[in-house]
C-alpha cells in the first residue's frame, strides 16, 4: 500500500468543475423559457394574491380603527405600502421553487451551478467528503477537553491580540456640556411655571 492509496477511495466521484456564472453569462434559450416561465408564475400565483391580500388586511386594520389613515391622502398610502410588500414578498416566496425548475434543467450551465452548489451546501466537509488522515475516532474523549500539543498549536496559529484598555474620546474628562441636573420646576396654584 503506497501513500497515495489512503487518500482516495475505489469509487470516489470527482466533482465536475462549476461553469462560470457571471455578468456576461448569456442564457440558454431554456433557460429564457424557464426564466419566463418563472417571472409569469410568481407575479400571477404569488405576488397578486399576497398583494391584494395584505391590502385587504390593511384596509380592514384601518376601518377597524387599529391602523390610522392619514389626514390628507386616507388609506391610500398604507394600501400602496402593503400593496408593494405583498408583491415582493410573492416573489420572494417563489424563488425555492424557480431554483428547483432550474436545476431540473438537464443542458443548463446554470442548472449544473445550483446542482454542484446544492451538492456543495449539502456535504458536510466541503468539497469532499474524503476522511483526513488526521481523523482517529474519538468516541471515549470529550470534545472539550484538548491535550497540551493541541493548546500550544492553537497558539502558534491564531494571532495574539493584546489587550486595549477601554478609552474613548467621551470620557469622563472631556467636557460635552452634558450634565445630570434636573431642572426644577415650581407651579402656583394659577397653573404658573418657573424653574428655579
Amino acid at each position: 500500500m503506497n501513500g497515495r492509496a489512503d487518500f482516495q477511495e475505489s469509487n470516489a466521484e470527482v466533482p465536475r468543475p462549476i461553469p462560470h456564472i457571471g455578468a456576461d453569462y448569456i442564457p440558454t434559450e431554456e433557460e429564457r423559457r424557464v426564466f419566463a416561465e418563472c417571472n409569469d408564475e410568481s407575479f400571477w400565483f404569488r405576488s397578486v394574491p399576497l398583494a391584494a391580500t395584505s391590502m385587504l388586511i390593511t384596509q380592514g386594520l384601518i376601518s377597524k380603527g387599529i391602523l390610522s389613515s392619514h389626514p390628507k391622502y386616507g388609506s391610500i398610502p398604507k394600501l400602496i405600502f402593503a400593496c408593494i410588500m405583498g408583491y415582493f414578498a410573492g416573489k420572494l416566496s417563489y424563488v425555492k421553487t424557480c431554483q428547483e425548475k432550474f436545476r431540473n434543467l438537464e443542458n443548463s450551465p446554470l442548472g449544473e451551478a445550483l446542482r454542484s452548489g446544492q451538492a456543495r451546501r449539502s456535504s458536510p466537509s466541503g468539497h469532499y467528503s474524503q476522511k483526513s488522515k488526521y481523523d482517529s475516532n474519538l468516541s471515549g474523549h470529550s470534545s472539550f477537553v484538548t491535550s497540551p500539543a493541541a493548546d500550544n498549536i492553537e497558539k502558534e496559529m491564531l494571532p495574539h491580540y493584546e489587550p486595549i484598555p477601554f478609552s474613548a474620546s467621551m470620557n469622563e474628562s472631556t467636557p460635552t456640556g452634558i450634565t445630570d441636573h434636573v431642572a426644577q420646576v415650581k407651579v402656583n396654584k394659577y397653573g404658573d411655571t418657573w424653574d428655579e
